[in-house]
C-alpha cells in the first residue's frame, strides 16, 4: 500500500491501529493467514471464515474529511462500524481524541455515541409516523434533553440542510434527497465533533446527489467537522474527499489526496477507477505553477529578448514595481521590435487565475496559449503556469511535472489573436 497518509496540520482526531474483523470461527488463525499474505477467498476456501478488515491503521485530522471508496464486499461498511463498534473488531485500537474505544464498557461507549459521535446511513430509516422535526429530535430526546431545547435544536439543524419549513409534516412527504437530508440534519442535531456517514447520497438521483453533496461541503466550511465518509463512487470520493482510501478485500490499497490517487495510482486497480476521471475537475494550478520571469516598463526589448533566450520561456509577466502584473510579452511581441518601449508592446489583456482554481475553468485561457499569471490574494504574481504543461497533465501523462518550461514556441497560437 502507497501510505499518502500525511494528516493535515490539525491534531489527530480518529487514530486507527492495526484493525482485523473476522467473521467466522478461530479468528487468531485467520489473523495469522492474512498476514501471511494469503488472499481473501483463499482464506475463505480453507476456513470459511472472512478478514472483513484485515490490518487496517488510519490517521484523521480534526476538521478533516477523509473518505474510504470500495466495491461491494471491500470491507468499508464494517470498517465504519467498527469505529463506533456498532461491529464488534476482532483486534487493534481504536482511538478518538484519545479514548480506546475498543477498551471502553457499555456506559462509556453509549455516552461517546450520544456525545461524540454521529452517523448518517445510505437508508434514511426515518419513523414514518413522527413529524420529521421530531425525527431530527429524536437522538436529543434520547439524550434526555428537555423538550424546548431539543426542538431548538432540531430547528437549527433543519435550518442548515434547508429544510425548517417541513418541521411539522411527516418524512414521507418528502422526495428522497429531502428525506436524506432529514437523516443529516437529525445527525447535526446533536453537535457531534465526528460524523460517520456510510453511503448516505448512494440511493438518490445523480443531480439531486450532486445537491446534497454540495450542502454537505457548505455546512463543512462552517461546522470544520471530522467526517469519516464511506462511497463506491470515485467522482464522489474526489469531490468531498480531503484524503481518499481506496480499499480492497479488506485492506487499503492506497491512501493520498485527490490528486495524488488521480496522478499516481498505487496499482492497476485504483488506476482501473481512475481511467476516466475529469482530469480538470482534480487538478488545480497551484500543481502546475512555476517561476515567473518578471520584466518591468522600464526594461528594454532586448533584455526581454536575452531573459526569453536565457530561460527558454514562450513569454514573460510585465509587472509594477509593487509586483502586480500589468500585462504579457511573448517571444512574437518581441521578434520585431528593436527600441520600442515594453509598455507598448505588451499584451494587457494577461490570462489570471488563482492557484486554487480548477483547472476546468481555464480552459479558455490556456487555449489562448499564453502563460497564465497565477496571483495571490492581493493581486500580486505569484507564479506562472505554461498551457502546454496543462494540457499535458490533462492527457495523462505520467512525468507531467517535468514538462520542460519552454515546450514549444506559443507565438502561433498568440499571434491569432492580433
Amino acid at each position: 500500500m502507497t501510505d499518502g497518509n500525511d494528516v493535515p496540520a490539525s491534531r489527530p482526531k480518529v487514530v486507527v491501529e492495526h484493525l482485523y474483523k473476522v467473521f467466522g470461527e478461530d479468528a487468531a488463525a485467520t489473523i495469522r493467514r492474512v498476514d501471511a499474505g494469503e488472499s481473501k477467498d483463499n482464506i475463505y476456501a480453507q476456513t470459511r471464515s472472512v478478514a472483513a478488515v484485515a490490518d487496517v491503521s488510519l490517521t484523521v485530522g480534526a476538521g478533516e474529511i477523509f473518505v474510504v471508496m470500495g466495491l461491494s464486499g471491500s470491507g468499508k461498511s464494517t470498517l465504519i462500524r467498527c469505529l463506533n463498534r456498532l461491529i464488534e473488531p476482532t483486534r487493534g485500537r481504536i482511538l478518538l481524541d484519545g479514548q480506546d474505544v475498543v477498551a471502553m464498557d457499555a456506559d462509556a461507549l453509549r455516552e461517546l455515541r450520544a456525545n461524540k459521535l454521529s452517523m448518517v446511513f445510505q437508508h434514511f430509516a426515518l419513523f414514518p409516523h413522527k413529524t420529521v422535526g421530531e425525527n431530527v429530535e429524536f437522538g436529543l430526546k434520547v439524550r434526555g434533553m428537555p423538550p424546548v431545547e431539543r426542538r431548538q435544536k432540531a430547528l437549527r439543524a433543519l435550518e442548515q440542510v434547508g429544510l425548517e419549513a417541513y418541521a411539522d409534516v411527516p418524512p414521507d412527504n418528502l422526495s428522497g434527497g429531502m428525506q436524506q437530508r432529514v437523516g443529516l440534519a437529525r445527525g447535526l442535531a446533536v453537535d457531534p465533533e465526528i460524523m460517520l456517514m456510510d453511503e448516505p447520497f448512494s440511493a438518490l438521483d445523480p443531480l439531486i446527489r450532486r445537491d446534497v453533496q454540495d450542502e454537505l461541503l457548505a455546512l463543512q466550511e462552517q461546522l470544520h467537522m471530522t467526517i469519516l465518509f464511506i462511497t463506491h463512487d470515485l467522482h464522489e470520493a474526489l469531490r468531498i474527499g480531503d484524503r481518499i482510501a481506496i480499499m480492497k478485500d479488506g485492506r487499503f490499497v492506497q491512501v493520498g489526496t485527490p490528486e495524488q490517487i488521480v496522478a499516481a495510482p498505487a496499482d492497476d486497480y485504483v488506476a482501473a477507477f481512475t481511467r476516466d476521471v475529469d482530469r480538470g475537475r482534480v487538478f488545480r494550478m497551484g500543481r502546475l505553477s512555476q517561476e515567473a520571469l518578471t520584466v518591468t516598463p522600464g526594461d528594454d526589448a532586448a533584455t526581454a529578448r536575452r531573459r526569453c533566450d536565457e530561460h527558454q520561456v514562450a513569454g514573460l509577466h510585465v509587472v509594477d514595481p509593487d509586483g502586480r502584473p500589468l500585462g504579457i510579452l511573448t517571444r512574437a511581441d518581441l521578434a520585431s521590435a528593436e527600441d520600442a518601449a515594453l509598455s507598448d508592446l505588451m499584451r494587457s489583456d494577461y490570462p489570471a487565475a488563482r492557484a486554487d482554481q480548477e483547472l476546468i475553468e481555464l480552459y479558455g485561457a490556456c487555449a489562448r496559449g499564453l502563460p497564465i499569471a497565477v496571483l495571490d490574494e492581493t493581486g500580486r504574481l505569484q507564479s506562472s503556469v505554461d498551457p502546454l504543461r496543462v494540457f499535458a497533465l490533462l492527457a495523462g501523462e505520467r512525468g507531467e511535472a517535468e514538462t520542460p518550461r519552454h515546450a514549444a514556441d506559443v507565438a502561433p497560437l498568440a499571434a491569432r489573436e492580433e
